[in-house]
């Protein structure tokens, strides 16, 4: 179920709400485990089983693992724990992949496997694993309440797109929360701006780069158009969804990450990903980089383990080279910048932006292909090296018909929006129509990204591939 459907905004959401708010304290967790796997097992009843046995795991592994702090035991119960969630990643993920390059290398025809891959699943493997570690480390206990622990894995709000929240950062949560209006309207207002940037700004710009990749007219300008409106819907489509997980868990009484800082005003790669999917990133850190030794190590073993870390991270996003080749290419770029760039990149000022944003709508060229053939095919053909036309009259019809979308997007991308909605609030003059109007312009966004989707609109969710 996308939160982006009718079904969920008109008959999953307020059922789940009223009946969260109808049940006494000590229910709430309950409400929210059955609506989950009832949100979760919507398209794919069967993939339950998947969920069901991880969390289990991670319950029973858990116990364990607490009960024999500081003995051989604990690191064992956390080995297989760990062993067990990456064994099943693995299998469900990316399994044909190592079957087809096994192909590839011997010659042979091992039969794939062809599995689906669970939506979600890179998301509860990573809650169950930071889970079971944090125990380990002694940070937090580990919860004896089955309900408890299966509601924070599979909570719906943040279950198939993020942010990846641990249980270090809501177990007091979990146990007790408070609801008030002002956080139940606070996550209306959250969710309502999502849901507009996802349907109103990710999803036309997912058409243009739909049709440009249906289009024999290919241009130079053609492909610089897909590329910058594939960067800027990747980032409405994964921070609108952010921002929906978010203001539910406010409507919960759950406080959550941000997962997004406007990455795109970044003066370097470094500060890219400080602002880019900052709960991925720092899982990665917390749990692998420093794991490895971080940067406290000589220089050729720091350089080993920034790439482990970012193949790592390309591999997370998909089975397929193109990811890796996505998350090398991160890695070398950061390394650069840490050894040599960093101090000088903070002189350039404008310049310095246009390096990052040239260099990450690159690297999401990279991210959207099919192949490492067919990214490098993209990339040198926005350079003009595939012998095709600067530019056609498709090329131009499509940047007109876009244009102010493509607008709108670049500057909602940047924190202009919310410095002159806080000054508007804040003054003197504007204060009280600002107050008067948010409500309004909030139904009318609703009422728009209602009409869109009743009119069956392009409506995919991008992160479903991983």
């Amino acid at each position: 179920m996308l939160f982006s459907s009718i079904p969920f905004l008109f008959y999953f959401i307020p059922c789940v709400v009223i009946l969260y708010f109808a049940v006494p304290k000590c229910l709430k967790n309950s409400v929210l485990l059955l609506s989950s796997l009832f949100f979760y097992g919507w398209g794919e009843p069967r993939y339950l089983v998947f969920m069901l046995i991880s969390i289990t795991q991670g319950y029973i592994f858990g116990i364990l693992i607490e009960k024999h702090l500081g003995k051989r035991r604990s690191k064992a119960f956390l080995a297989a724990s760990v062993l067990f969630s990456l064994l099943l990643l693995g299998y469900c993920k990316y399994a044909d992949f190592f079957i087809d390059n096994f192909n590839t290398l011997t010659g042979m025809s091992v039969p794939l496997l062809k599995i689906a891959l669970p939506i979600g699943i890179s998301f509860y493997t990573f809650q169950i694993l930071s889970y079971t570690v944090d125990v380990y480390r002694g940070d937090v206990p580990a919860q004896k309440n089955y309900i408890n622990l299966a509601a924070y894995i599979a909570m719906f709000p943040q279950l198939i797109a993020g942010p990846i929240v641990r249980y270090s950062d809501i177990a007091k949560q979990l146990e007790n929360r408070t609801h008030t209006v002002s956080g139940v309207a606070l996550g209306i207002r959250r969710f309502i701006i999502g849901l507009s940037k996802k349907i109103l700004i990710a999803n036309i710009l997912g058409e243009l780069v739909s049709v440009f990749k249906a289009s024999d007219e290919k241009s130079v300008l053609y492909f610089w158009l897909y590329a910058i409106a594939y960067m800027l819907h990747i980032y409405f489509d994964f921070s609108g969804y952010s921002d929906m997980a978010i203001g539910l868990g406010h409507v919960f009484g759950f406080r959550f990450m941000e997962n997004f800082d406007y990455p795109y005003i970044s003066g370097s790669i470094t500060e890219f990903w400080r602002r880019w999917h900052i709960s991925l990133g720092s899982w990665f850190r917390d749990y692998l980089y420093i794991p490895l030794g971080g940067n406290r190590v000589s220089k050729l073993r720091w350089f080993f383990n920034i790439f482990v870390v970012w193949m790592a991270t390309g591999f997370w996003h998909g089975a397929a080279w193109n990811f890796v080749l996505w998350g090398v290419m991160f890695a070398v770029l950061l390394i650069i910048e840490k050894l040599w760039l960093l101090k000088p990149l903070k002189k350039l000022m404008i310049l310095n932006h246009i390096y990052v944003l040239l260099l990450v709508m690159i690297s999401f060229v990279i991210f959207d292909a099919a192949s490492i053939t067919g990214a490098l095919s993209y990339i040198t053909a926005m350079f003009g090296g595939q012998n095709i036309p600067i530019v056609t009259f498709e090329s131009v019809y499509y940047l007109r018909s876009y244009l102010i979308i493509l607008i709108v997007a670049i500057i909602g991308a940047t924190p202009l929006p919310k410095k002159l909605a806080a000054a508007v609030e804040k003054s003197k003059h504007t204060g009280l129509a600002y107050n008067v109007a948010e409500p309004i312009v909030l139904m009318l966004l609703l009422t728009v990204c209602t009409a869109f989707l009743i009119d069956g609109s392009f409506n995919p969710f991008l992160y479903f591939r991983f």
